[in-house]
């Protein structure tokens, strides 16, 4: 569960352990509230109602992680441009207050749920749940989850996505793998942002790439930038052919 934190309750999760809930009391009539590994098993179970959402219309789902400012919103706002077809695509933003990033990702004409998560720091399974059935699927290929910027959180929960994506930017450290390798190991891609900022940082993209892979050996890594659009066309490569999996299973 979420122990880094303590953030184990969340406004998705909170009817379980309120009073009349399924885990509202243990066996022996403690409060359910220290049971951690209940309330993961029904967020993992909440995940796959939601995953059987995406595989019934053919959409894939996908989990946008990172730490705060590494660029998710430039992200997704450079692959509807480049995608085109805004109607065929959704997006579910996390954060725990305001709507900016939803009201950047509207602006494009895509739909976009926010999920005001509060002092949680980040969404899980029960929330994306609640914010799917506030939306219209039909005709949908693409699901994009922006969740809480932040480096630990996030990666605890599966909340029905078929692939977990992570953003590091040019403007962080290229050790971030090696200090928060649970993010990177859950990840199946690593999208290297802002790579046009190099010859102002410090940061050493080769460095990075070695860093990540010792975590995950399987990880795809594509260096990109958002601003530029250098490197582009491989994500969108990917996200193409994940949905013609997902089409075809």
């Amino acid at each position: 569960m979420c122990d880094t934190c303590g953030c184990n309750i969340t406004d998705g999760n909170r009817y379980l352990v309120s009073p009349g809930g399924r885990l509202a009391q243990t066996r022996d009539g403690r409060a359910a509230v220290t049971v951690l590994k209940s309330l993961l098993d029904e967020n993992d179970h909440q995940a796959m109602h939601n995953r059987a959402h995406f595989d019934a219309r053919g959409i894939l789902a996908v989990n946008l992680m990172s730490s705060p400012g590494a660029g998710k919103t430039a992200l997704l706002e450079a692959t509807i441009d480049a995608l085109g077809d805004p109607s065929r695509m959704v997006v579910i933003e996390g954060d725990l207050e305001t709507e900016n990033d939803a009201n950047r990702i509207r602006a494009r004409g895509v739909t976009a749920i926010q999920i005001a998560t509060g002092s949680a720091c980040h969404l899980d399974a029960h929330m994306v749940h609640d914010a799917l059935h506030r939306l219209d699927l039909e005709g949908v290929d693409l699901v994009f989850i922006e969740n809480v910027g932040n480096l630990v959180c996030p990666a605890e929960f599966i909340v029905g996505e078929h692939h977990k994506v992570m953003l590091l930017s040019a403007a962080e450290g290229d050790d971030k793998p090696l200090k928060y390798p649970l993010m990177f190991h859950e990840s199946s891609v690593l999208l290297i942002n802002k790579i046009d900022l190099m010859p102002y940082t410090n940061f050493n993209l080769e460095a990075a790439h070695q860093n990540a892979l010792q975590v995950s050996p399987r990880l795809k890594i594509f260096d990109i930038s958002c601003k530029t659009k250098e490197g582009l066309d491989n994500w969108l490569n990917w996200l193409r052919d994940e949905h013609k999996k997902v089409k075809a299973s």
